[in-house]
């Protein structure tokens, strides 16, 4: 009973945080946007704003990893190691949000009406897109809800649904479109997605070392037919391309 109410206390702070986390970066409803608090020299605030980042970066780089997992599942029960891995995800977000220190100078405005509309509707659709692609691939399995709350829990095999077909990292694309999508961008925001984009680039090459280990020849062939953020039209799998052409030698 304790590890389900964790693993729901703990997705229901994420949750908050991820919100939270589309109206800061959008300067709307939320108390404080990135570009709201006391004006510090540029320097200072550069060097705090990228700490956070980096903290951001280590957690996940840190503890996604399976030789930290494999550690860290001796000390806590395997059930609840997902939860804890979003429960530190989410402290560190919620200390970047708190810390983090503004730099308004603008680098870009849009003026024309249609296009700030047409930024926005693209900022969204980041938002809801890469929310989509966590359904799609497993929303509760991957914020720990499943692992918690079921009582014979199994690791889903390896597929390719919906999205997954046609882009390896959806939910990233998301965040890059999220991050992009800015009519008007400060040296703050610019300072925010440009460090985050570096990390995406950089985070799922690890992810996607892992997975090769994890999984083999069947994450290998996905990989060499699908791209990881652009999307393209899908290639025929490797044991379908056998398929073909066997029924064509048959013939």
């Amino acid at each position: 009973m304790v590890r389900k109410f964790y693993a729901v206390a703990v997705y229901a702070l994420f949750a908050a945080a991820f919100l939270y986390t589309a109206g800061f970066l959008a300067g709307v409803v939320v108390p404080k946007g990135i570009d709201d608090g006391t004006v510090r020299p540029a320097w200072q605030a550069a060097l705090v704003d990228l700490a956070l980042l980096g903290a951001f970066a280590l957690q996940h780089t840190v503890m996604a990893r399976p030789w930290f997992k494999r550690g860290w599942t001796r000390i806590i029960p395997p059930p609840v190691e997902r939860s804890t891995f979003v429960l530190a995800a989410t402290a560190v977000l919620i200390l970047l949000l708190w810390l983090w220190q503004p730099l308004p100078a603008s680098v870009w405005t849009v003026g024309p009406g249609w296009a700030r509309a047409l930024l926005w509707t693209l900022y969204l659709a980041g938002w809801a897109f890469l929310f989509f692609a966590t359904f799609a691939l497993g929303h509760f399995d991957l914020f720990g809800l499943r692992q918690a709350l079921s009582r014979k829990y199994r690791e889903p095999e390896f597929r390719e649904p919906s999205v997954y077909r046609y882009v390896q990292h959806p939910i990233m694309v998301g965040f890059l479109i999220a991050f992009w999508a800015a009519p008007d961008m400060s040296v703050g925001r610019l300072l925010f997605a440009g460090a985050s984009t570096a990390y995406i680039m950089v985070g799922v090459r690890f992810e996607e070392h892992d997975l090769r280990q994890q999984l083999g020849a069947p994450y290998a062939d996905y990989a060499a037919r699908v791209p990881r953020f652009i999307p393209r039209p899908p290639r025929k799998s490797a044991r379908e391309a056998v398929t073909r052409d066997h029924a064509a030698a048959d013939r």
